[in-house]
């Protein structure tokens, strides 16, 4: 499965990246197009520091694609990385594809847009369950994630009517690198993959034209179906919102609808003992014949109220708070851009879904027009860009528990260009309410809140022509109302390039990494170091 996850996200690459470039006359401009294959050969040495002692070295062979292409109806940004470590007198060799891409293109200009995404991500999983970064190029302690998506989206005007609507199919998968166990020794229930389907139609008036206030009737559906005993997530609304103008920079904006949410379940299938059975990953194995089981069903009024604020192009607010889900929700957005140079965006967010549809929510949620931030050591993807749109986050991946969840929290990135000094931050806070079938297995997940507190960051600065200067920082904070565990994780990386030649540069670069988890028996700590030749065609 993972060469087929591979080829997924190759070939989605492969479209995205072949995808016209239009200049405002609608022709081909070379200009807005930067493409940049390469391939790097590097020496690495990784010493454990904790708890033992082992020192690592292999030979790492890395090819890959960045590119950026911009034009006035498509765009697209890519980077994608294959790399092959061989390591010396250990069976320690692995191979990983990551990367993100994210690209559109409008079949009819100013109307029908197809848009597409995806996500490979190397990561490390507790026996919490915790996603924490990888700091080792080990076969045996590395999982993967694949995420991605397709569709339409729409934008037409009848009249005074504006109408939109999109939709999105995706596929999410998760492949742990060992038998993902807890503190007891007992196999987790993680995430296996999932499938996504979200729909939306909108139709709407602006404020005055042609009535005093903006109107508009909008319809939404999205599931999630998911393997881990067949799990179903149904969420269908219909709702009405009012626009009422209070100055030419503030509205209040209000709605009401109604709404029907279902999460349910097959169980798992019983040995002679009535004990669930496992299949060799540690994953329940589901019971076919087992009737479908709700596990949350709420059905009703929903209902929100909040402002809209625009002071200036630069500038813009939304917040609402509300009803949904049969509890007080809160949602939002800020955007400040003072200038080219730098950027700030904040979001709010509140829903209920599984592993992936989350992922596949923060990828459609990203731009097009970004350069990816990777780790200078392992040249993993750490969710966080930066670009002309400002920085962005895909965020924290939290747990990979299989239960589907309330999920609710915010997320902030902010970009700052000063002279040669490139600056990028993403932060964020993510609050899981796991949802479990009485009656099933999954009855011993429901309740369980698994809460995420993550920091990311990165600097980059031009010495000279010639000569540059990189890091990298992260930490992550992870807590379980599971017997109150919890995991923190941090690293740092630096690294120095210096050119060759025109296409040929070298690079020296270094990274320390420290886990501490309460799920596991010791703290876990590496140091690694890299050098390299890297060759851009």
């Amino acid at each position: 499965m993972r060469h087929l996850k591979t080829h997924l996200l190759l070939g989605l690459a492969a479209i995205v990246a072949s995808t016209p470039v239009l200049a405002q006359d609608g022709e081909s401009d070379p200009r807005n197009v930067r493409i940049q294959p390469y391939i790097e050969v590097s020496q690495i040495i990784s010493a454990e520091l904790s708890p033992g002692d082992d020192v690592v070295t292999y030979t790492q062979i890395a090819t890959g694609v960045d590119l950026n292409a911009q034009g006035r109806n498509s765009g697209a940004s890519v980077s994608v990385r294959y790399e092959r470590n061989i390591a010396y007198g250990d069976d320690l060799d692995s191979d990983t594809v990551s990367g993100i891409a994210r690209g559109y293109v409008s079949v009819v200009p100013r109307s029908l847009t197809l848009e597409a995404g995806a996500l490979a991500s190397r990561t490390r999983v507790d026996g919490g369950g915790a996603v924490t970064p990888n700091p080792q190029v080990r076969e045996d302690a590395e999982s993967q994630i694949y995420s991605l998506y397709a569709g339409p989206s729409l934008t037409t005007q009848v009249g005074a009517v504006e109408v939109t609507g999109v939709a999105r199919v995706g596929y999410n998968r998760f492949e742990a690198g060992s038998l993902v166990v807890d503190e007891n020794g007992d196999p987790v229930d993680v995430f296996d993959d999932s499938v996504t389907y979200n729909g939306q139609l909108r139709a709407g008036t602006r404020a005055g034209d042609p009535h005093p206030v903006g109107l508009a009737a909008t319809a939404g559906f999205y599931q999630e179906d998911i393997s881990n005993l067949d799990q179903r997530v149904r969420d269908a609304f219909v709702r009405a919102d009012v626009t009422v103008p209070v100055s030419g920079s503030l509205a209040i904006v209000g709605g009401v609808g109604y709404e029907d949410v279902e999460v349910s379940s097959r169980d798992a299938l019983r040995d002679v003992n009535g004990d669930p059975v496992r299949d060799a990953s540690g994953r329940f194995v589901t019971d076919e014949s087992s009737p479908r089981i709700l596990a949350f069903d709420v059905d009703g009024l929903l209902w929100d109220v909040g402002v809209l604020w625009r002071p200036s192009s630069r500038t813009s607010l939304a917040a609402s708070v509300g009803r949904r889900y049969d509890s007080t929700t809160y949602y939002g957005s800020f955007s400040y851009n003072p200038s080219v140079r730098s950027s700030l965006n904040i979001n709010v967010y509140d829903g209920v879904t599984g592993f992936g549809g989350q992922l596949n929510n923060a990828l459609a949620g990203l731009g097009t027009d970004f350069d990816v931030v990777r780790n200078p050591v392992t040249g993993d993807f750490g969710g966080l860009v930066s670009g002309s749109e400002g920085a962005g986050i895909i965020g924290t991946l939290g747990s990979v528990r299989s239960a589907a969840f309330r999920g609710r929290g915010v997320n902030a990135s902010y970009q700052r260009r000063i002279g040669r000094l490139n600056a990028a931050i993403g932060a964020g806070y993510d609050r899981r309410t796991f949802i479990g079938a009485e009656g099933t297995v999954l009855e011993l997940a429901d309740g369980i809140v698994d809460e995420s507190y993550y920091l990311t960051g990165a600097l980059s600065r031009e010495l000279d022509r010639n000569s540059s200067l990189a890091a990298n920082a992260y930490v992550t904070w992870f807590e379980s109302s599971v017997a109150d565990g919890n995991a923190t994780a941090f690293g740092t990386s630096a690294a120095y390039n210096r050119s060759i030649t025109q296409n040929l540069s070298a690079r020296a670069a270094l990274a320390v990494d420290y886990i501490d988890s309460d799920f596991s028996a010791e703290d876990f700590a590496t140091a690694t170091a890299l050098l390299g030749l890297r060759y851009n065609f």
